[in-house]
């Protein structure tokens, strides 16, 4: 057997486990040799790779990041993309590309297959909003540094009689903000699945201080927005990608809620520090299936399928089936978070602003 291997898009807790998973796979099961591409599609583009071995991967399971550096570049967006990538993969006799990435890298992946190149799919998303899988690694672990960094944020709001608001990644879905504002005790969250009105928000966190509590934590979404016609909000910059530019939600939200409220409000924004570091015992085993499943798949020729995690155990889906659309955050879920909110004001309770 003799694969290569890709990691695309944003960097995440767990790459390194996938990589390492495959090798040992192929070599304990299979025989062969795997090597691994350069930043991504730019690397099988540009013909830019390393050989990859079991001592290679001794040590990366705890670390971060990606020993293989990864891009957002993708073929198709060069006209010659497609058929240099077919090129490389007969050259270097592969079986097949082991793409891991998110959307736009499985989306790739998808596109490939249609043109007869032999590939195969690993999720990987920190966000958790890849159809067709329970979960992906990275995910845990941006959940996890989230709610250390609320818990710690609780003990200052508490200590001025302050709001602190919260911006954590979620460009389309709210899965990190939902399972960290619930696991942080969070007051509100707001998601991108839920528009949100300023003005009943600031009411409640009026009532809230009103009746005595003593700090509020929001917790928000770097893709969430106001409901229309409720607060006129900047629209993005868009990348060279074509990906919007998100951030900084927080402190529209923040003005908002000080201004209207009058309780002094603050904003931390965790950004890429979400993306780094060790990932959790959860991710490094997700992660590690993921990898030997990469393998098994293109042992038994599955191209054109992602592997995937359902009911615990690790399957194959196909990755045409999986993109395209986004696996929002249950509505169940949603539910559970807004028991904690703080109720609205009682008729006649008083305006929002306090004093």
């Amino acid at each position: 057997m003799r694969i290569g291997m890709l990691t695309g898009g944003g960097d995440c807790p767990g790459l390194n486990a996938v990589i390492r998973g495959a090798v040992r796979t192929v070599a304990v099961e299979h025989g062969g040799e795997v090597i691994g591409f350069r930043d991504g599609w730019r690397g099988v583009l540009e013909e830019r790779y390393e050989h990859l071995d079991v001592d290679r991967c001794r040590g990366i399971l705890p670390r971060g990041g990606t020993i293989l550096g990864t891009s957002r570049d993708q073929p198709y967006t060069r006209p010659d993309g497609p058929g240099r990538v077919a090129e490389v993969v007969e050259r270097l006799g592969l079986d097949a590309i082991v793409a891991i990435g998110g959307d736009g890298t499985m989306g790739v992946t998808k596109d490939l297959h249609r043109d007869g190149v032999p590939v195969v799919g690993v999720p990987k998303t920190i966000d958790n909003d890849i159809a067709l899988t329970e979960m992906t690694f990275g995910f845990q672990t941006a959940v996890q540094i989230c709610t250390f960094s609320i818990d710690r944020l609780h003990t200052t709001a508490e200590s001025h009689d302050r709001v602190l608001v919260v911006e954590v990644m979620g460009r389309h879905v709210g899965h990190i903000a939902v399972w960290s504002g619930l696991a942080g005790g969070a007051a509100i969250t707001l998601v991108p699945e839920e528009p949100f009105d300023i003005d009943e928000v600031c009411r409640r966190i009026a009532t809230r201080h009103r009746r005595g509590s003593w700090a509020t934590i929001v917790v928000v979404a770097e893709g969430a927005v106001p409901a229309p016609g409720t607060l006129d909000v900047a629209a993005p910059p868009v990348d060279a990608y074509g990906h919007q530019r998100l951030g900084g939600i927080a402190n529209v939200v923040a003005a908002e809620i000080e201004g209207r409220t009058g309780i002094e409000t603050r904003t931390t924004i965790l950004g890429h520090v979400q993306r780094g570091g060790t990932p959790v015992a959860f991710d490094r085993v997700l992660a590690t299936r993921f990898g030997v499943a990469a393998v098994d798949a293109v042992a038994d020729r599955a191209l054109g399928e992602m592997v995937a995690l359902h009911h615990g155990d690790i399957v194959r889906v196909p990755v045409a089936d999986a993109v395209g659309h986004q696996k929002v955050v249950d509505e169940a879920l949603l539910r559970v978070a807004r028991v904690f909110a703080p109720p609205l004001p009682d008729e006649g309770e008083g305006p929002a602003t306090e004093g």
